[in-house]
């Protein structure tokens, strides 16, 4: 758990250094750069920056001056609550600009180098998360599902069959069980010679000769790697396709390699918006394994990876009900829901402490923790929502986008965006940040996610 610590400190150290550089290489000034939140616990001063950590590791940030620009010409002088509100926090941004800084201001710079500025900090996230997956899968290893096969039933039988249940209470087979073969009482058990009551088929791998210990190294005319991260899915697939018709597999078994037509029978299934669909059905089950992977792999993996992920941010809005309840109400957690900072730290500290894992196995879901979480900070900090780095992106493309359609009208340029006004929506978005936060704290703590 103090490695995983130590490798988010530096993660997100790393982050603000990537906004630091940028904003430093176009000549802006940077009074501070810390790591965390609170209290100082330690600062020192190197030119112009104060360089820190402060108390609470839940992030960091660099304070650049003139990050929010001057009241526009002809902005409305009536008091409100809200006007009131926008120029407080303007006039707390430009007490940082002193004489001498105003070619040094963030809102002076040329659009395109604040995009750069506030891009290069996810960048610098993107980039670890790339290193970190890299090393895991080509010098160390990492957990694949090989084509390997390790079980073929003798036979298929529903998922709801009674027979299920009749055979673990009396130790039996449930192959020998005969049961209702269609209608709406399928599964049920029954005596042979009833209507519809037969001994459970066989399944297409037995008929075909599959033997757990089979390696199946090429499907359809295909050849795969058993190791490859996403061979089985490739086999999968292919099953899935292929119905009641043939489809040849290529196995290799006690060193030789030979050829098995196998034909999956239609089986329905759940599609993706929960509807039905039929799809093929085998009869095999896999065996996982650990092993490296080509470095020519990285892109696919990576690509899965962050469709995961964004898959995986998406459906936070859905499933914070569900943390809420767990949380607060003792509802199960759900293991594939969001998960926080102290959660994530717990699975790394459980991981070091299961004996079964290799030392490689323990420092490749290590290295892959912290790929993730550095991927899930590159792509939630370019939410278009400002305060996050996305906001002050899209500001500085709106900005260009205004400035360009005002030259086309031949009207002069409106100058920079005036960020403060979205300061309320910004106090929204960074209310909702906290308090999700602390409702997976509380989750975390009383409720964990754990492996065992």
């Amino acid at each position: 758990m103090v490695a995983f610590a130590f490798g988010l400190l530096f993660s997100i150290g790393f982050h603000e250094y990537g906004h630091f550089r940028w904003a430093r290489k176009y000549g802006m000034r940077v009074p501070q750069f810390f790591v965390g939140f609170g209290p100082t616990v330690f600062s020192r001063t190197r030119g112009e920056t104060e360089f820190g950590i402060k108390a609470v590791p839940m992030g960091g940030f660099i304070r650049i001056v003139g990050m929010i620009p001057p009241a526009e010409e002809g902005e409305s002088k009536r008091a409100t609550r809200m006007r009131s509100f926008i120029a407080e926090v303007r006039g707390q941004a430009l007490n940082d600009v002193r004489p001498g800084d105003e070619g040094r201001v963030f809102y002076a710079k040329p659009w395109w180098q604040r995009v750069i500025v506030m891009s290069a900090g996810p960048l610098h996230n993107l980039l670890l998360a790339i290193v970190f997956f890299a090393i895991t899968l080509t010098a160390i290893g990492t957990n694949v599902i090989t084509t390997q096969v390790r079980t073929v039933p003798a036979c298929v039988v529903p998922a709801n069959a009674q027979s299920i249940d009749q055979a673990a209470a009396d130790d039996s087979d449930v192959c020998d069980i005969p049961i209702v073969s269609s209608g709406a009482n399928a599964g049920n058990v029954c005596d042979l010679g009833d209507p519809d009551c037969a001994l459970p088929v066989a399944s297409p791998a037995a008929r075909a000769g599959l033997r757990p210990g089979d390696v199946i190294v090429g499907v359809g005319g295909q050849s795969i790697d058993p190791d490859n991260h996403d061979s089985w899915t490739t086999v999968q697939q292919a099953i899935r396709n292929s119905p009641g018709r043939d489809l040849t597999l290529t196995i290799e078994r006690d060193g030789d390699r030979r050829e098995l037509t196998v034909t999956p029978i239609e089986n329905t299934v759940l599609d993706a918006d929960g509807g039905t669909l039929t799809a093929g059905y085998l009869g095999i089950g896999p065996l996982g394994g650990f092993a490296r992977q080509s470095i020519t792999e990285l892109p696919s993996y990576f690509g899965t990876v962050v469709a995961n992920s964004i898959d995986r941010l998406v459906e936070i809005p859905e499933r914070v009900p569900q943390l809420f309840r767990a949380a607060f109400l003792g509802e199960e957690r759900d293991e594939n829901g969001p998960i926080g900072v102290v959660g994530v730290g717990r699975i790394s500290g459980e991981v070091f402490s299961i004996a079964d894992f290799s030392i490689a196995e323990k420092i490749s879901f290590f290295l892959s923790l912290l790929a993730s979480v550095n991927l899930v900070l590159f792509l939630f900090n370019l939410l278009p929502m400002y305060p996050l780095d996305g906001g002050h992106v899209a500001g500085a493309l709106y900005e260009k986008t205004r400035s360009t359609v005002a030259r086309w009208r031949g009207r002069p340029d409106p100058g920079p965006f005036d960020i403060a006004r979205l300061m309320p929506a910004a106090y929204v978005v960074a209310g909702l940040f906290i308090a999700l936060s602390g409702l997976l704290l509380v989750a975390d703590i009383v409720n964990p996610i754990t492996l065992q």
